[in-house]
């Protein structure tokens, strides 16, 4: 583990945040039990990277804005930008990220992006706050990415693990076209009963599960009778669920915005999905982690 990382406690529970993307790596209970991925870089090793200004992949690599093309990867880049440690004690922590020469190349507006990380109890609060310096709209999506333990401290096989939804959520979702990573514009049918999707590797065997319109603004993650995460996303409007097949983890990814629809050509700004921030103005997300040892 990263000598750089910050770390934060508030007795019951303990974060460890890289400054690198501001990314939380890791979340343990007082009993030391972690709750996040093992980042095995033989699947993925990513542990909860921040997607900002893009969600997904676009047509093409490319962000399109104005008639001009810049090209940028799957997810954006503050996933592998550093912050700057802005405060860190306590139970607290905040990071801060600004625009700077290689980002305008790639994303030609000012921004300030800022997450903080607050520990109450057993819940971690994140937010992450985008602020328009322009003096025009600022464009962009955002989505959280954290990899939890799959499965999760207690002794329970992964097979024992589900989602339940706050909300019945729809009957079909989107899935990605292989080797693009845009948005297929067919529906299929949901693995989800209504509320409940129950986990298994076979799942993913196409890429994620993603509801392009998501209902719920809380999810309980975990098994009947043992461990369980709560969590809340409350300002974010679609849902992506995912893993490589054979890892030990789960992805569960509250977003505002996704992947390029597939063939979208359009500027940037007329994507689905797309936040316009007003100059001047701030857009913040909210993600809350309750942990329910066994």
């Amino acid at each position: 583990m990263s000598d750089d990382l910050v770390t934060i406690s508030g007795g019951d529970l303990t974060a460890r945040i890289n400054p690198l993307g501001a990314e939380l790596w890791s979340l343990t209970d007082a009993a030391g039990a972690e709750y996040m991925t093992d980042a095995d870089p033989a699947f993925w090793s990513g542990h909860a990277p921040f997607l900002f200004p893009i969600v997904g992949a676009l047509s093409g690599d490319t962000l399109r804005l104005d008639g001009r093309e810049f090209s940028m990867p799957k997810h954006g880049f503050a996933r592998r930008s550093k912050f700057a440690p802005v405060h860190a004690e306590g139970a607290e922590a905040r990071f801060r990220l600004t625009d700077s020469p290689s980002t305008r190349a790639v994303y030609p507006f000012g921004f300030v992006l800022e997450v903080a990380y607050r520990i109450d109890g057993m819940t971690l609060h994140t937010e992450v706050s985008v602020f328009n310096p322009n003096a025009t709209a600022l464009p962009f999506s955002f989505g959280f990415h954290p990899a939890f333990a799959w499965p999760l401290p207690g002794g329970f096989s992964k097979q024992d693990h589900k989602l339940v939804f706050e909300k019945a959520e729809s009957p079909t979702l989107r899935q990605l076209t292989p080797n693009s990573g845009e948005l297929s514009p067919n529906s299929v049918p949901t693995p989800a009963n209504s509320r409940e999707l129950r986990l298994s590797e076979d799942l993913f065997r196409n890429d994620a599960l993603i509801w392009d319109v998501f209902e719920s603004k809380s999810l309980t993650y975990g098994t009947d009778g043992g461990t369980s995460l709560d969590l809340h996303f409350p300002d974010t409007t679609s849902m992506g669920v995912w893993q490589v097949p054979g890892a030990r983890y789960i992805c569960i990814e509250p977003w505002q915005g996704h992947a390029d629809p597939e063939g979208f050509r359009g500027d940037f700004r007329e994507k689905p999905g797309v936040v316009l921030l007003e100059p001047g103005a701030t857009r913040s997300f909210r993600m809350d982690v309750t942990v329910n040892p066994r």
